[in-house]
């Protein structure tokens, strides 16, 4: 068993949140619990980044709508503060995005989320928010023989559209860019961008109590009466809505909806003491993010204070999907995770791990987000199926959901994305055990 050093993470939830508590002076109390019945124009459940943009944008367009978000802990307790940081494009998904909408608009959705990957950043300097935003770049590499090449259908559907986001490197660069001879071949999207996830939330947080959005943390939703309006219920109280937005990630699965549209995934993640002489070392010294091309894939990426944060996908899915505090404290996979990441930079092996963490993923059958009206109804709206890659759809969520809410007739509102939920999981406990089978032989391979 690998030594994963002393663990230093107190929150329950990693390092992003630790530090992104310290830099609030130690932590900011939470907004209070809601008590009594209130009502509400639109109340958002779920305080992290789908739920924190979408009542911005909401204000930004209505400033005199009453906007409520409950949050069943604290803003960006959940995956919006656990995550890596990768603020990625969504040409790796161009192919999905083709069978869902035809070429013209996966190019379109493409194109607006790498737009988004700069806005996100100019957006945190307008409003203060220091997010660590470093748009360094990200490295799609090979890290053994089987995997050279597996970006080549995605680089050539770009091409074939005229886009051209990634740029081929030789191995020497791909080497030199890792920071490890272990990285043998990768291409390189010059857009993309880490950042410090909870930071974000945190700072958005912030800007939606500036705009006058009301929050209520420690505010599990108990339950959602379909009546009209539709009411969220709370141990404390409820909220009456003329619009209920579900910005819930993995918890959604607690609603009958979507208990067979979306499953739950665990990632896993630690990080180093801080090293900054040793990054400096091996010629990483910038913010690009890497991921290599297994399919359960390993990801890493330098931090500001000289940390590297990695992570790896280990494709757990979680029993009938309710991930509840299961994803508090440190990653019971830690070992696994430390070891795939020492196989990648044996120079860095002294290091000491000083964090780990884990967090669930809202995985979608097409691997998509989705913006659905529950029952074709115009005042429940939910938002959910990030499937993993959510920093950048989150901000675009915000304006989608938002047009929603509106009823807004825009490019936002039309978008291909606001669709019923893809597909099917099958039932327990058959997703479950089918879901064991696959994972095995994704591991053996």
């Amino acid at each position: 068993m690998t030594d994963v050093g002393e663990q230093t993470a107190n929150s329950g939830r990693g390092l992003w949140l630790d530090q992104a508590l310290r830099a609030e002076g130690g932590g900011v109390a939470s907004a209070p619990a809601l008590q009594g019945t209130v009502s509400a124009d639109v109340c958002i459940v779920g305080g992290g980044y789908t739920g924190l943009w979408t009542a911005i944008r909401l204000k930004e367009r209505a400033p005199s709508l009453k906007v409520l978000i409950v949050e069943q802990d604290q803003c960006g307790f959940g995956a919006s503060g656990r995550n890596a940081g990768f603020a990625l494009s969504w040409w790796s998904k161009l192919g999905s995005l083709q069978k869902l909408c035809g070429t013209d608009d996966a190019v379109s959705l493409a194109r607006q989320t790498e737009a988004a990957i700069g806005e996100i950043g100019e957006y945190c300097r307008t409003n203060r928010i220091d997010a660590d935003f470093r748009q360094d770049g990200w490295l799609w590499a090979a890290t053994c023989p089987v995997q050279v090449g597996a970006w080549d259908p995605v680089v050539e559907a770009a091409a074939s559209v005229g886009a051209r986001p990634y740029e081929r490197l030789d191995p020497d660069e791909v080497a030199r860019l890792a920071g490890s001879p272990t990285h043998i071949d990768g291409v390189l999207d010059r857009s993309g961008a880490t950042i410090q996830p909870a930071l974000l939330a945190r700072g958005l947080r912030r800007v939606a109590l500036e705009q006058g959005v009301v929050i209520h943390e420690r505010s599990p939703m108990l339950g959602l009466e379909r009546s009209s309006p539709p009411v969220v219920r709370t141990a404390g109280g409820q909220v009456r809505a003329q619009c209920v937005i579900l910005a819930m990630n993995a918890w959604a699965t607690s609603l009958r909806e979507f208990a067979r549209k979306i499953i739950t995934v665990g990632s896993d993640m630690a990080a180093l003491k801080p090293c900054p002489d040793r990054l400096t070392e091996i010629g990483w010294t910038n913010g690009l993010g890497i991921t290599d091309s297994y399919m359960l894939l390993n990801y890493h990426r330098p931090t500001l204070d000289g940390r590297i944060a990695f992570g790896k996908s280990l494709g757990k899915v979680v029993f009938r999907g309710r991930p509840g505090t299961k994803y508090n404290g440190p990653s019971p996979n830690a070992d696994r995770v430390v070891n795939s990441f020492r196989a990648l930079y044996p120079s860095l092996a002294d290091i000491p791990i000083t964090d780990s963490w884990h967090g669930p993923v809202d995985r979608s059958a097409d691997g998509l987000p989705f913006f659905e009206r529950l029952g074709g109804r115009r005042d429940i709206i939910a938002g959910l199926g990030f499937s993993g890659n959510g920093v950048v759809p989150c901000y675009l969520a915000g304006r989608i959901l938002a047009s929603l809410a509106l009823e807004a007739d825009d490019e936002w509102s039309r978008s291909p994305l606001v669709r019923s939920a893809p597909g099917g999981y099958p039932p327990e406990p058959v997703r479950y055990l089918g879901s064991l089978m696959v994972r095995r032989a994704a591991v053996h391979k």
